[in-house]
């Protein structure tokens, strides 16, 4: 089984907004709301492939009761965990004219021990040797910053791989733990490394360094320029395909669902990466975080070409 943990879940409020412009009055010409946060959005992706998986989360007041329907309604599997306080509303402006997004987003509530508590009581309860964890998005208030670490070392030592999707601190804590597999931005992975990394050789080279720490593949976003998979032996890199653009909102989240679809299924690394760009392609061209169309990413999978970076 694949289970999504979303420790800081969103109701993500997307506005189309032409020539956004700030200190100005902006006029809305389309809005739509969806329930969202990383692993949300990983859940909803799997379900779009045909994968089972349940989305841990906590969730708390009104919007928390709306993200736990709307998981309901979806057939996705859901394990809410009750906080108090009211889970958050980001706001996505999508400016078409000038190809820009805008997140401005909410902090959330502040997580108690207790609550926290309860989660990993939920998490060992179902987690077992086999299942798939994936560890994505930002740590609410309350959490430390070591909660992706401490929780890959608990659920690797029972025999489950784990995706972690982080950045900043969190990234930094998880990959001390050695999780099965991190998929940094390009940006991120800039960030970390302190490098510009204008060449597939340097992302390569830093993403090697990252796989000495026992983590077993990296695998790096690049927008509209792709993506690359890197393993200790070989490495992997596929050109983006050019599809128009309406939302770039999820779609690092619907490459991580592709990854750990392709894990489960025993697909090579080629394969995996292959899938991965394609349902990214797909999601950027849905509005908001909508779960992409199954048969649009199947069509896209033919059309990626797979090199070997080196």
């Amino acid at each position: 089984m694949i289970y999504t943990l979303t420790l800081n879940p969103a109701i993500d409020k997307t506005v189309v907004i032409s020539s956004f412009t700030l200190n100005a009055v902006n006029r809305i010409q389309d809005i739509r709301t969806d329930v969202g946060g990383k692993g949300i959005n990983v859940s909803k992706c799997l379900t779009a492939l045909g994968e089972p998986s349940t989305a841990v989360a906590f969730w708390g007041g009104t919007e928390g009761a709306r993200g736990v329907k709307f998981l309901e309604e979806s057939g996705i599997v859901s394990v809410a965990i009750p906080v108090a306080g009211e889970t958050r509303t980001n706001l996505k402006v999508v400016d078409p004219v000038q190809k820009q997004n805008t997140d401005i987003n909410e902090p959330g509530p502040v997580v108690s021990s207790e609550e926290m508590n309860e989660l990993i009581r939920q998490l060992d309860m179902r987690i077992t040797c086999g299942d798939l964890l994936i560890l994505s998005g930002s740590i609410p208030r309350g959490i430390p910053a070591s909660v992706y670490r401490d929780l890959i070392l608990r659920y690797q030592a029972k025999g489950a791989k784990v995706f972690l999707d982080a950045d900043g601190v969190s990234f930094q804590e998880g990959i001390a733990a050695a999780p099965y597999l991190v998929k940094p931005n390009i940006d991120e992975l800039r960030s970390f490394c302190g490098r510009s990394l204008s060449n597939r050789e340097e992302i390569v080279e830093e993403a090697r360094k990252l796989l000495e720490k026992g983590i077993q593949e990296v695998v790096v976003s690049m927008g509209a320029e792709g993506a690359m998979l890197i393993q200790p032996e070989r490495a992997y890199y596929a050109p983006g395909l050019k599809v128009p653009v309406k939302s770039t909102v999820g779609a690092g989240d619907s490459m991580v669902a592709a990854l750990a679809y392709g894990v489960q299924k025993g697909m090579t690394a080629s394969e995996r990466l292959a899938l991965a760009v394609s349902i990214s392609a797909a999601c950027v061209m849905c509005s908001g975080t909508q779960i992409p169309d199954s048969s649009v990413v199947r069509e896209f999978v033919s059309q990626v070409r797979i090199e070997e970076a080196c």
